[in-house]
């Protein structure tokens, strides 16, 4: 049978401790235990549905952890209070002084940043490379090498990874491929490609509703537990922990996602369709002039398209502030970074969410400054915001 994503989603059943349809926010820091013995065990990893303390578990991280694997189709997962804190724990607990990563070239700014400015200072090396020639990434494993790293769909050029292909060098040389999916939740199933380990900014398109930061790892018991342990778990000691209210939230705005990435998806397809046959310089894995279009097609769950995500080139960074301030003063979207709102949401990334990328680093990997990223809302006339927004494009005089 075929993996649905969505349908484990909806097979969960959870319910609250009076009956309600949604479950309980634990709305405790600390646990009570009968003896001190279950406690002692506690300590130890040793029992099951038992909770001591927020910082390592809660009934309600672990209700959304538990949808989150569902969702991956992993054996378990362990929520985070930021993308962030999920990214930067799993490196930290894969690799050690000495060790090397092979990452994407385009990746979220944080996580370069991070790769680039602050691993080193641990003494872990990583080589940025195109992650789209997969001779270039296998050309950069050394012996050293621990980690392939890369986005399902890249932040934000919007190169698609093979993730087959590169599962099959992770195999070959024995090491760990972890994908950031947070681009394409549902579109992409990263380990049923391959990948080994499966990070979300749940703050994006799988909570919807840009009010909560979280994280999560999807990956096997064993990953999870490592994160988790009391000695020398990443997730554990540097206490990027969710509280269990953002928690509950999110759970059950997960259970619209199957609806709105639907919704998401054909909508940029649409104006996807449209820029470019208006002329405009426009990036959409779901176009054929998308350089991976058909590795995406290969990878992808049908149903739920090519994801929120487009790009159009407006050819100077002064006609990509102009147009985005008149669209926003058009109510056809807010000027704002993150992705995933219900409203379209634009920015210039090379002066916002990849200003931490180095201005020629940039330029050597596409990243032009009249770039205009977007997350495309879940309006209902998608042709009428078309139109609007064509005409916002001519009176800025990206179109004449």
């Amino acid at each position: 049978m075929a993996f649905k994503p969505a349908d484990n989603i909806q097979d969960l059943q959870y319910f609250g401790e009076f009956g309600g349809v949604n479950p309980s926010i634990s709305d405790a820091t600390t646990f009570t235990f009968v003896s001190a013995k279950t406690m002692s065990d506690t300590f130890e990893g040793n029992t099951e549905g038992c909770h001591l303390y927020a910082r390592h578990t809660t009934p309600s991280n672990l209700y959304l952890s538990e949808a989150l694997a569902a969702l991956e189709g992993t054996e378990t997962a362990n929520v985070f209070g930021s993308g962030m804190g999920a990214i930067t724990a799993v490196l930290m607990q894969l690799c050690g002084a000495g060790d090397h990563v092979v990452s994407s070239r385009t990746i979220y700014g944080g996580t370069y940043a991070f790769l680039k400015n602050f691993a080193p200072k641990l003494n872990i090396q990583t080589s940025f490379v195109d992650i789209t020639k997969l001779d270039v990434v296998e050309a950069s494993i050394t012996p050293q090498t621990k980690v392939l790293y890369c986005e399902s769909v890249s932040n934000p050029l919007l190169e698609v990874a093979d993730i087959i292909g590169l599962a099959a060098l992770a195999k070959k040389y024995n090491l760990q491929l972890v994908v950031d999916n947070t681009f394409s939740p549902l579109s992409i199933s990263p380990n049923k490609l391959g990948a080994d380990i499966v990070i979300h900014s749940l703050t994006k398109f799988i909570n919807g509703t840009s009010d909560t930061i979280g994280g999560v790892v999807c990956g096997t018991q064993e990953m999870i537990d490592s994160l988790r342990s009391l000695i020398d778990g990443a997730a554990m000691l540097f206490g990027s922990t969710m509280d269990s209210r953002p928690a509950s939230s999110i759970l059950k705005n997960l259970r619209t996602l199957h609806i709105r990435m639907k919704q998401h998806s054909m909508n940029a397809q649409y104006l996807a369709e449209k820029f470019q046959s208006d002329g405009i310089t426009t990036v959409y894995p779901g176009l054929e002039s998308h350089p991976s279009h058909k590795i995406y097609k290969q990878m992808m769950n049908a149903e739920y398209g090519f994801g929120g995500m487009m790009t159009i080139d407006a050819g100077s960074l002064e006609k990509a502030n102009a147009l985005m301030e008149l669209m926003q003063k058009e109510n056809l979207g807010y000027l704002a970074v993150s992705l995933g709102f219900y409203k379209t949401l634009f920015s210039a990334p090379g002066s916002s969410t990849s200003s931490e990328i180095p201005e020629d680093e940039q330029k050597e990997m596409g990243l032009g400054e009249g770039l205009i990223r977007f997350s495309i809302g879940l309006d209902n006339d998608i042709e009428r915001t078309y139109q609007l927004m064509k005409g916002c494009m001519k009176t800025v005089g990206i179109l004449s």
